[in-house]
């Protein structure tokens, strides 16, 4: 059951002129525990409202909130809380609900909640584990993959990321989280080179127990992301959220396709002002982006990031 928040707004209980505030003002004014996790900036959906009874009558919703309402599918009476200035009495029903709510507004969008900031993301995984694994004692299996994410989580930290998860034998990093978006480009690719020369290397030590040499397939995009702490408790960690993570992941997933080491947006390599004419470039469309994107599919990511940190890294 949602519960029903009724605000009196000719009362003095929040102010003696209350009109022009937003709901979700009016709400912390009231001391009313009202979810909203971007800091009230129409970046989030978090504190969605039904407005019972006519909602015809209120202010038309701006631009930057009727996008946002477009993506979550929300019907005509439902609003942002955040953006929504009454100018008459209205009854209004909280639709998402959370037990830390208010203790989440009193945290600033840039801590736990999140921050947005342009970066690359990297997205790494074996292929052909799953085979390797069947045919191995489950022992042996973790000692391969606690091998291969030291290899790999090394790479990305000596090239300046954060490895942030670990999801099967997959690996997510993230570059430029404090820092500049070209550095992050560099970074990242750099990075990619150095896991596919360390799992070459991994694979030269274990080939006595591999039937075949480790692949890994990585793609890289970079964006504007929501950079923040997700889980519960202690088990809270570093991640990135949004459609540059969702396209990093998809790229990653067309080096099967392509069979190439590496799949790079054209974007990265823009920011990182490297020019690869010598491989070739693919336009896609994705599911939320309207400008199609154009990507880059390279066979031999060690020599293209010798090359690059030779003359770009610094």
């Amino acid at each position: 059951a949602y519960e029903i928040v009724s605000r009196d707004w000719s009362s003095d209980v929040c102010s003696s002129d209350l009109y022009g505030w937003t709901v979700l003002e009016a709400s912390r004014a009231a001391g009313i525990a009202h979810t909203s996790v971007c800091g009230g900036r129409a970046r989030c959906s978090t504190c969605q409202i039904r407005v019972a009874g006519d909602h015809s009558a209120l202010p038309p919703p701006s631009a930057l909130e009727q996008r946002v309402l477009e993506r979550v599918g929300a019907p005509p009476n439902v609003r942002l809380a955040c953006q929504l200035r009454p100018t008459r009495d209205i009854e209004v029903v909280r639709l998402i609900h959370s037990a830390n709510a208010a203790k989440a507004a009193e945290v600033s969008a840039g801590a736990r909640e999140g921050r947005e900031a342009d970066v690359a993301v990297l997205f790494a995984d074996l292929r052909g584990f799953t085979r390797i694994a069947e045919q191995k004692l489950p022992y042996d299996v973790v000692f391969i993959l606690n091998r291969y994410f030291e290899a790999v989580g090394g790479a990305v930290a000596q090239a300046g990321g954060v490895a942030n998860q670990y999801t099967g034998d997959g690996v997510m990093a993230l570059f430029g989280i404090d820092g500049e978006p070209a550095l992050a480009a560099r970074q990242a690719l750099q990075a990619a080179g150095a896991m596919i020369a360390r799992i070459e290397e991994l694979s030269r030590a274990l080939a006595g127990d591999l039937k075949e040499p480790l692949r890994l397939g990585i793609g890289i995009h970079i964006g504007p992301a929501v950079v923040g702490e997700m889980g519960y408790d202690e088990t809270r960690y570093l991640t990135a959220v949004g459609d540059t993570v969702n396209t990093a992941a998809r790229l990653e997933a067309l080096t099967k396709e392509y069979r190439c080491e590496l799949v790079v947006s054209a974007d990265v390599l823009a920011r990182a002002n490297v020019s690869a004419p010598e491989y070739p470039r693919y336009t896609m469309t994705l599911r939320n982006r309207e400008a199609p994107l154009e990507i880059v599919a390279i066979d031999d990511a060690d020599r293209k990031s010798t090359r690059l940190n030779s003359s770009h890294v610094k």
